[in-house]
């Protein structure tokens, strides 16, 4: 097993070849055309134009990771959401696409309906809240899923998944492949940034030697670029989606399994859109949620400042109000209240709430989420009992431990 389950060879060799892949023709010719056309296809604001160049980098980016991960006979676990960091000298972009969850770390391994594999791994001594196997056909739509729940450990907490189209027949820890089976997209989710750590994992295809080269250079260059286009159009789809309603509306949205949503996580988005003196404020009963986060998210599907900032929250990194209720103030400047959730300056952007690990994989009755438009000046009358306030000290401290915690995920920046 790697020392670091993210930060492993093979990662990093990956990420310094995707940054020699970005500079093919093909895909520097996509750069500019799938950029004019994700600008002209969704008319930004000036706000959201102001973040564009950074994140369009990012989800470019994102594409040729993935992208070049795409052979089932030789099958890499490769991370695909990471923030920018060094390798051997080389700055590493930033890889964020989708509307990304801060707490989810996401790894693919391409694979075939047609042939076998094992995945290995061990977890940490302290569980994860939510971890998922999910097998995707090439839309996204769930073939099979295992949770890290039901992993069956040795004593050294290794396991082994055996993936194949047979049925389990007895094996523990299966997953039944069938001929659309594409890849898996596997979410270690952290919700104690401090404590939890992800699982190691690696990919073993079984069977004879690989029947067809790998491809060429230029071959993998022009998949690159049709994953460009393909993030682009995706992620103008969520976000066209969530435009069509007004905004600073929200409401329960629903669960499924298509699309890249995870089974039984139950979803709720929209966008806002602030004057100067307002605050947007999200009313939440978790329904009995072991997992909730709420994230902050641009037009493009990139969080914003996820280390410093608190532009996302989840269950661990929030205070309950005095009933058992969670509320959060959405807005640019500190408005003193424990769960702000930083705009990073913006004033308008998208909300994209998940709730997930309930008993019996149904939320209780009360599940609920409702926001409303709030004066700053009155968010003292008006917040719910219980509401946590900070002082400047109390929030530095906030975020002082949010990025030691975060950057536990990114061992090369101390390297």
């Amino acid at each position: 097993m790697p020392d670091h389950p993210i930060a492993t060879r093979e990662q990093h060799e990956h990420e310094l070849a995707a940054l020699e892949l970005a500079e093919h023709p093909a895909v520097k010719e996509a750069y500019g055309r799938v950029k004019e056309h994700w600008l002209s296809g969704m008319d930004p604001s000036p706000a959201m134009r102001e973040c564009f160049d950074w994140a369009f980098d990012e989800v470019m980016f994102s594409a040729a990771i993935w992208s070049s991960n795409q052979d089932p006979l030789r099958p890499k676990v490769i991370c695909i959401t990471r923030l920018a960091h060094p390798v051997a000298g080389r700055q590493i972009r930033g890889s964020r696409w989708g509307i990304d969850n801060p707490d989810s770390i996401y790894r693919v391994i391409p694979i075939s309906g047609a042939e076998r594999y094992r995945i290995h791994g061990r977890v940490a001594e302290r569980r994860m809240t939510e971890n998922y196997f999910t097998l995707w056909d090439e839309n996204m739509n769930t073939v099979d899923v295992l949770s890290g729940h039901d992993l069956v450990l040795k004593d050294d907490r290794t396991f082994t998944i055996t993936v194949d189209s047979s049925p389990a027949d007895g094996r523990a820890n299966h997953v039944r492949s069938a001929p659309e089976a594409h890849e898996f997209y596997i979410r270690d989710v952290m919700l104690d940034w401090a404590r939890d750590e992800p699982n190691e994992l690696r990919i073993e295809r079984l069977g004879g030697e690989p029947t067809t080269p790998p491809k060429s250079v230029d071959e993998q260059a022009r998949l690159t670029a049709q994953f460009m286009l393909k993030y682009a159009d995706f992620t103008m789809g969520l976000s066209r989606g969530m435009l069509r309603q007004k905004p600073n509306r929200f409401s329960l949205a629903y669960s499924a399994d298509k699309g890249g949503a995870l089974r039984n996580q139950f979803y709720v988005g929209g966008h806002f859109r602030l004057e100067d003196d307002e605050a947007f404020v999200v009313h939440l009963n978790d329904g009995g949620a072991r997992y909730f986060v709420v994230p902050l998210a641009n037009v493009w599907g990139t969080t914003m400042d996820i280390v410093e900032r608190t532009s996302s929250l989840n269950k661990a990194q929030s205070k309950p109000n005095a009933d058992g209720t969670w509320t959060y103030v959405l807005c640019p400047g500190d408005p003193g209240v424990y769960n702000w959730l930083d705009t990073c300056g913006m004033r308008e952007g998208m909300l994209t709430l998940r709730m997930a690990e309930f008993d019996g994989n149904r939320p209780r009755d009360d599940l609920s989420a409702r926001g409303e438009i709030m004066k700053i000046r009155d968010l003292r009358a008006r917040l719910p009992e219980g509401t946590t306030w900070v002082s400047t000290e109390e929030r530095a401290t906030q975020r002082r431990e949010r990025a030691a915690a975060y950057l536990r995920r990114l061992p090369e920046v101390d390297a």
